[in-house]
Parts: structure tokens; C-alpha cells; sequence
């Protein structure tokens, strides 16, 4: 570092000047900064996964499937026997939540029924213990 020091003359002269020369501790942290910058890990945008190899065995029981319909007039059909009402409907979700492999409950409501229904359906179903429930033909919703 350096300092400007004035000639200690006469009185006429000007105030003694005492400044520090920056230049060097700019150059110094630009040097420090490019080389973090360097340093740095570059990001990835992508995940890792180690995924499994090869093809799993195929399941050795074939799942059973309950086809429940709902038509557009929001009549519930079990494997198309109509459903007269919701308790029916539930001391049969009873029955199928209740055996030691549960089937597998394939919705297919009509677009043109109500939601109530359908939403009562998957309500009770789930409520009643069911886990393999899934919604079939949700193609007809595309064009919407």
C-alpha cells in the first residue's frame, strides 16, 4: 500500500494528502471472484434415478376386476348388475374390501352423470378401505 505523502514546507502549501490506493483490493477481489465462481459446481436440471434393470416376473395371480358403471342417468351398475341405492352399494364395497386379496374397483362414470354421484362412489369406496380403485375411460373428457 501506498500513501501521498506532501513536502512539509511552507504553510502555503496545501493539505497534507493521505489516501489509500484501492486499485490493488478491487484487483485482488476480482481475483477471489472469478476463481469461486470457477470453483462452483455447475448446476444440473436433471434427477439422478437408479432404476431397475430387466423385466419384472409377471404376477402370479391374475388380479380380480370390479367393473362399476355409472350411466348418464347416474344409475351405479357392479359388474352391470344395477346398484338399487347406496347402501347396497356399500354392503357390497364391504364384501370386496373385506377379502384377503382386494379386487381391483375400475370406475367408469358417463360424462353425462352428475358428479354427486360419481364422487360418492370413490367417497364410499375409499371410507370403506379400498385402495385399488382407478377411473377407466377418461378419454371421453378430452374434447371438453
Amino acid at each position: 500500500m501506498g500513501m501521498n505523502v506532501g513536502t512539509g514546507g511552507s504553510s502555503q502549501d496545501m493539505e497534507v494528502m493521505i489516501d489509500i490506493n484501492t486499485t490493488p483490493l478491487i484487483d485482488v477481489m476480482l481475483v477471489l471472484l472469478v476463481m469461486l465462481i470457477i470453483t462452483l459446481p455447475i448446476q444440473l436440471h436433471s434427477v439422478n434415478l437408479n432404476m431397475p434393470t430387466g423385466n419384472p416376473p409377471p404376477p402370479l395371480v391374475k388380479p380380480d376386476v370390479v367393473k362399476l358403471d355409472i350411466d348418464p342417468g347416474s344409475v351405479v351398475y357392479w359388474n352391470g348388475d344395477v346398484v338399487p341405492d347406496r347402501a347396497a352399494l356399500e354392503v357390497k364395497l364391504k364384501e370386496a374390501a373385506a377379502m384377503a386379496v382386494q379386487p381391483e374397483i375400475h370406475l367408469r362414470p358417463d360424462k353425462s352423470a352428475k358428479y354427486a354421484i360419481v364422487a360418492g362412489v370413490m367417497a364410499s369406496a375409499q371410507r370403506l378401505g379400498l385402495t385399488k380403485i382407478g377411473i377407466v375411460g377418461s378419454e371421453q373428457f378430452i374434447n371438453e
